[in-house]
Order: C-alpha cells, then structure tokens, then sequence
C-alpha cells in the first residue's frame, strides 16, 4: 500500500508538470503556426506529456520503486516503451475529445490523463518498468 500511495503521490507530481506545461504552451503559443502545424491543444498537450513523463522516471525510480541498482538503461527502455503507448493514448484521447467531440483542450486533457493514469499507467510501471 506504501508503494501504490507513493506512485500516486508521483503521479500528481508529473501531473502537475503536465498540466503547468500544457496551460502555458496553450496560453503562449496556442494559436502559433510550429512548421506548418497550428500549436492547438494536440500540440501542446503532447509537449506537457513528455515533461511528465520525464518527471514521472525520474521520480518513480529514485522514491516510489527505489530501483536505483544498476538498472538504469533497461528502466529508462522498458519506460520509453512504456510511456510511449501513454504518449499515443494521451494524444489519440486528446484528438478525439477535442475535434470530433468538441472539448475544450483543457477539460479533454483532465479526462484524458485520468483514463490513461487509471487503465494503463500504475499496472505497466509496477510490473514491467521497475520489477
């Protein structure tokens, strides 16, 4: 129960890193045309999802898993593979919210992440990335 408590402790954390990303780039470069792409919420929220994903290593594997033992390589592989279907989740959920469903970026990335965190994030990480 330690461990599920701390995971979802880092959870919020990367969460937050998500979110703060994902607000600010929507803020400040919302509407900017990146290489011929407008900057939407796809974007935008993408981007927040790698910062929390960089957050959400670093901090399972030093505090939640205390999975520092020569390991590193093969977590940060496991992990990218891990956090890679999460980035495709997050970013499929996000279009569909927001285009065919007509969300507001935000709202669509709140229902988004707590799907993903919920059904496939905690089971992946515990039984697969640190084991």
């Amino acid at each position: 129960m330690i461990t599920f408590t701390k995971a979802q402790i880092a959870s919020i954390l990367a969460t937050a890193v998500d979110f703060a990303v994902t607000y600010a780039l929507l803020r400040f470069i919302g509407g900017m045309i990146i290489g011929g792409i407008v900057a939407g919420g796809v974007i935008c929220g993408g981007m927040g999802t790698v910062c929390g994903g960089i957050t959400h290593f670093l901090v399972s594997r030093s505090w939640v898993f205390q999975a520092q033992e020569g390991k590193w390589a093969t977590q940060l592989n496991r992990y990218v593979l891990v956090w890679t279907g999460n980035l495709l989740l997050n970013i499929s959920g996000l279009w569909f919210l927001i285009h065919a469903g007509g969300v507001k970026a935000m709202l669509a990335k709140v229902i988004v992440a707590v799907t993903v965190a919920i059904a496939y994030n905690y089971i992946l990480q515990k039984r697969f990335v640190f084991k």
